[in-house]
């Protein structure tokens, strides 16, 4: 025990600085998300809960006409697999990383949203931290600052009157700073390019509504097709 908790006080503290960038987008957005729900006819509680159990931003907004609308499970259920599809690609990607984790492998998996996702993919984690713990760590800090967002805002949803329009650009402009963070880091921006040819074109083809999935599928397969030459490239650059 003496020795764990260093070891556990170091992830929190390396895990801390990474998600503060998320702190302030989840604030904005999941305060935005609890007055929505306040708005729509909801308690306090159930963005809370929802927040909790469910911990997919874009899904908890849907979810929202969803308990409006009349029960239709098998609409709900391919309407949620639509939009979380992606993580199928970001559980793939992060098979290797969370080998050994034990008991934290199945709340990473459960926590892990977009914003998660990167930071434990970029992350340039110290020698002395243990690299469970500070997954472990990053994945909760995340959700608390949505779960105290979306309370917040539905605490305060039926005192406040504003217009909210455009409030959920915060997040792209989040994910901005990532990719540019990212491409500061990276000698080489194969796979970056790849990513944004790949978007660009599936966007064209399939319009903004439904480019994601076929976007993820298309980066997985150039990339696998790419491998062995991406892999020599970066060998003969070190």
């Amino acid at each position: 025990m003496p020795q764990t908790q260093p070891r556990i006080s170091r992830a929190l503290k390396c895990a801390f600085p990474h998600t503060i960038p998320i702190f302030a987008g989840f604030c904005f957005l999941g305060m935005t998300y609890g007055i929505y729900m306040k708005v729509s006819g909801f308690a306090f509680w159930y963005p809370m809960l929802m927040s909790l159990v469910i911990y997919g931003g874009s899904l908890e907004f849907v979810a929202v006409s969803m308990l409006l609308a009349p029960y239709a499970p098998m609409q709900a259920f391919l309407m949620t697999l639509m939009i979380q599809a992606r993580h199928l690609f970001y559980g793939i990607a992060l098979l290797d990383k969370f080998r050994g984790m034990a008991w934290k492998k199945p709340y990473l998996i459960f926590g892990m949203c977009d914003e998660t996702f990167s930071i434990n993919c970029t992350a340039e984690i110290p020698e002395d931290v243990d690299r469970g713990w500070f997954y472990f760590f990053v994945t909760l800090l995340n959700q608390i600052y949505w779960v105290l967002g979306a309370t917040a805002g539905g605490l305060v949803g039926g005192l406040i009157r504003f217009n909210t329009e455009g409030l959920d650009f915060v997040m792209t402009a989040m994910f901005v700073v990532i990719f540019l963070e990212q491409w500061r880091k990276e000698k080489r921006h194969d796979s970056a390019a790849v990513g944004m040819a790949a978007s660009v074109v599936c966007l064209a083809i399939f319009g903004a509504d439904n480019f994601l999935i076929p976007t993820m599928v298309c980066i997985l397969a150039v990339l696998t097709a790419l491998r062995r030459p991406l892999e020599q490239k970066e060998a003969d650059a070190q």
